[in-house]
């Protein structure tokens, strides 16, 4: 009861105290809350212009003071001279207090002995629209006031200390009474049985319970904990240190700090031990204790611990290894996978063959395909030897059998030793002692030999390591032989692409092209480029993207390129060259062997241009290819606004051409979207990044190329890449000869003569004659079957050509001529003395074209 009368006493002083404090703070925060109000009310700064300000302010702050609830509102001017008051004869009078931090901007409260007493006030600034103070306003609370305030909360708060002092006394009475009755009014022998009872229980537990008191003495110690500890019969009672226990559980017993579930060795038993600071018997601090034995529980946790760690690898074995289709990756993962967590040096060793994907035979050379240890020094063979293992080996005894192949102690181990006696050696000096050789068996075909070796940890591999490495080297061998597999198909698929691509493109004047092409790195595609001479010193540029990966896509893409082959020897332009192969695509699909391997139709892009170095135009068609850029040559890149027309296949939609005139030294860059596109950017990010590249004067399309791959071949391409370059030549006015035919048989002689002319300027003599029956049967033939006007062209490049256009769009055909016939010899005549000969459509008509090959001391080296 004494303490609870201090407590209220101590507590009535606390809340009286803390109420004048919330007084006192409420009055500062009212007196300023009513200065700030007043300062800003409506009116107040037309009533300071005034000429008397008073008569206005005076009687305005008296009625909101009376409002507000405080004892004073005075207005004064920057000077502190009052405008109002609540005694008016104070009106004029300099304030009483401090006004300087108002006159800077800031709101100011402080308690001072004022007109009114003891004040408590707050003086706020009165600013005008620009900022500037213009007067201050105060308002406040006299002490008085705020006592008054104070005392009125005292009668309250002394009934509740009297309150809690009758609630205090009563529970108290209650509390001592229900103890007794809990006791049942026990006496000295029932007491005692009752402690004779929770000693028997205390030592017929198993689990040890100690107690010690403040100084390190044990007071108290069960049977169980006596027997965990080895203590002596008269422990209890002696210091802690002195009864023979462990030093380690002395001193955590000495320590008193709280230990839970804290594991120690105690001789040759593992104790759990948990420690919780106590006051036994009203005396100083000391300590509970409770001791359990793990020994047994810490075997079987191992054992579980080290299946849960064997099922933790097989479990991260199944994600790590295989991820890739790449045999010497997958047989790295393995390698990786199992160091340290299985053995502290893992070795790889796989037949040759394997690596090229196909299937090994018997006794093939074992070919060291990965190495993985935790340390680098070891005698082991090294990463990429061809190894030829003796048959006495545990790899050539598990490679020849399917069996996994166990040897406990290398020392013993003569077939192992008769490999390389020198290097076995050095392994078992460096200390690696133990071998697991397990054979990577998948499909019934053994691909090669996983080696475990055993160096760190001094026991030797067992039965149940054995059992481990068969389920981690199953797993790799499947994921080994997908790879094996695939990498065969993408060999193929290889072989097969890089036949049906250009493999050395053909000479031709118009250009001079530099090329790049690299397969997917996950499996080959369709891409594919072209460089195709055509009639009159043009050439046509072709790139191309078949839909797809595999041996499919790059039967495909031979067919395609076949026939754009074949429809440029048409000399089509390229809008129709596009639409027939957009036919042959829509027959392919309708056929069935052009689909998709998984039913589906099949997926084309191409790009078709045609450059003409004499007139220097250059006309384009795509079908949902990217579009080409142009590089001018001062280095200015620009993508081409060329129509993209629909994929091949899809049919219905017209091709669009563009045709743009080129300057000598232009590079046109034709591409496949594996150069753009990728999973880390999109294809606009990719195209600027092109056109960055090339954006630099004077280059050839050498340095362009390796510009363009340095800045965008990725490291590993998931799709095909086709790049060609083409920088633009143009055949000069020496090397054409044009002129216009009347339309009139006799003209034939006069042209006849300007050719020869003009063959014996260009210093091809030799070529006059059959020039000239070339050239009379062609112009002959436009005069007598074609339509004004007529045109003749001569041009001198790696071969000469004779071109004879008119405005007819019938063309001629070769046929044979009967013996009585007296016409129809002229196209074969023309056949037999040119090298080549053809009909090109135009927009006014048609051009016949034939050309011959031109004498050794002739040619025209480009």
């Amino acid at each position: 009861m004494a303490i609870v009368v201090l407590l209220a006493a101590g507590a009535l002083l606390a809340l009286v105290l803390q109420s004048r404090h919330d007084i006192d703070r409420e009055a500062r925060n009212r007196s300023v809350s009513v200065a700030q109000t007043f300062a800003n009310s409506l009116g107040l700064r037309e009533a300071l212009k005034a000429p008397d300000p008073s008569l206005i302010l005076q009687p305005l702050a008296e009625k909101t003071r009376k409002a507000a609830g405080v004892d004073f509102i005075v207005v004064m001017d920057t000077q502190g001279i009052r405008y109002s008051h609540p005694q008016p004869d104070r009106i004029g009078e300099r304030f009483v207090g401090t006004i300087e931090p108002s006159l800077a901007g800031r709101v100011h409260t402080e308690s001072v002995q004022g007109p009114l007493g003891k004040e408590i006030q707050a003086i706020v600034p009165v600013t005008s629209a620009e900022g500037e103070v213009i007067a201050l306003v105060s308002a406040g609370l006299t002490v008085e006031s705020v006592s008054d305030i104070a005392n009125q909360q005292l009668p309250v708060f002394l009934l509740s200390i009297a309150g809690g002092l009758v609630l205090a006394t009563v529970g108290s009475a209650l509390i001592s009474r229900r103890l007794r009755r809990q006791t049942h009014g026990l006496g000295t022998q029932e007491m005692t049985r009752m402690y004779e009872h929770h000693d028997a229980v205390l030592h017929a537990v198993r689990e040890g319970v100690l107690i010690t008191d403040g100084e390190g003495r044990l007071l108290l110690a069960n049977d169980e904990a006596g027997r965990l500890l080895d203590l002596p019969d008269d422990a209890e009672g002696r210091p802690v240190d002195e009864v023979g226990m462990d030093r380690r559980m002395a001193d955590l017993l000495l320590s008193g700090r709280i230990a839970t579930d804290e594991v120690l060795e105690a001789g040759d038993r593992l104790l759990v031990v948990n420690q919780r600071p106590t006051h036994p018997g009203g005396r100083p601090q000391g300590s509970a204790v409770t001791i359990r034995d793990f020994t047994e529980m810490q075997l079987l946790s191992s054992r579980a611990e080290t299946a849960r760690k064997r099922l933790k690898l097989l479990y991260d074995a199944g994600g790590d290894i295989g991820t890739t289709l790449d045999v010497v990756r997958t047989a790295e993962e393995l390698a990786d996978v199992a160091v340290p967590r299985f053995a502290d040096f893992v070795t790889v060793d796989l037949a040759d063959p394997v690596l090229n994907g196909d299937e090994p035979g018997p006794g093939a050379d074992m070919r060291r395909t990965a190495v993985n240890g935790i340390r680098s020094d070891h005698p082991l063979y090294p990463l990429g030897a061809l190894i030829d293992f003796l048959p006495s080996t545990p790899q050539a005894r598990g490679y020849g059998t399917g069996a996994v192949e166990l040897v406990p102690d290398l020392r013993d181990a003569p077939g192992w030793h008769a490999q390389d006696p020198g290097r076995t050696a050095e392994i078992v000096g460096y200390g690696i002692h133990s071998l697991i050789a397990a054979p990577l068996k998948a499909r019934g075909v053994v691909l090669g030999v996983a080696n475990f070796w055993r160096w760190q940890k001094p026991e030797p591999f067992d039965e149940d390591d054995v059992s481990l490495a068969e389920e981690l080297v199953g797993r790799a061998a499947v994921a080994m032989d997908n790879a094996r597999r695939y990498t065969r198909e993408h060999h193929l698929a290889v072989t097969l692409q890089r036949s049906l691509l250009p493999r050395d493109l053909p000479e031709q004047s118009a250009v001079d092209v530099a090329h790049f092409y690299q397969p997917a790195q996950s499996g080959v595609g369709g891409d594919w480029f072209d460089v195709i001479p055509l009639p009159g010193s043009r050439v046509g540029l072709v790139v191309g993207d078949v839909v797809g990966h595999g041996l499919h896509a790059a039967a495909t893409m031979g067919r395609l390129r076949t026939a754009v082959h074949n429809f440029s020897s048409l000399d089509l332009p390229p809008d129709e060259l596009l639409a027939r192969l957009d036919d042959l695509v829509q027959r392919m699909d309708q056929e069935g062997d052009g689909a998709a391997p998984d039913g589906g139709v099949l997926g084309a892009t191409c790009l078709y241009a045609v450059y003409d170095p004499v007139s220097r135009n250059c006309t384009m068609a795509r079908a949902g290819h990217m579009p080409p850029l142009v590089v001018a040559p001062d280095g200015t890149t620009t993508i081409t606004e060329l129509p993209a027309g629909p994929p091949l296949g899809l049919g219905g939609m017209p091709f669009e051409t563009m045709e743009l005139r080129l300057a000598e030294g232009s590079q046109l860059v034709l591409y496949t979207d594996g150069l753009v596109e990728e999973r880390s950017r999109d294809i606009a990010e990719g195209l600027e990044k092109l056109r960055t590249a090339l954006s630099h004067p004077g280059r050839d399309p050498d340095a362009g190329r390796r510009a363009v791959l340095d800045a965008l071949l990725p490291d590993q391409p998931s799709d095909d890449i086709a790049l060609l370059i083409a920088r633009t030549r143009t055949l000069g006015a020496d090397r054409v000869a044009q002129w216009d035919v009347p339309f009139d048989p006799s003209a034939v002689g006069a042209m006849r003569s300007r050719a020869a002319a003009q063959l014996e300027e260009w210093g091809l003599e030799e070529l006059v004659f059959s020039t000239e029956l070339i050239l009379s049967e062609l112009i002959t033939n436009a005069i007598r079957y074609g339509a004004a006007p007529v045109h003749l062209r001569l041009l001198r490049d790696r071969t000469l050509t004779c071109e004879v256009g008119d405005s007819s769009s019938t063309a001629p055909h070769l046929r044979y001529a009967a013996g009585m016939d007296e016409g129809g010899r002229g196209l074969f005549l023309v056949a037999q003395i040119s090298e080549h000969w053809g009909t090109r459509y135009t927009p006014e008509g048609k051009v016949i074209w034939a050309e011959q090959a031109l004498p050794t001391d002739g040619r025209i080296v480009s």
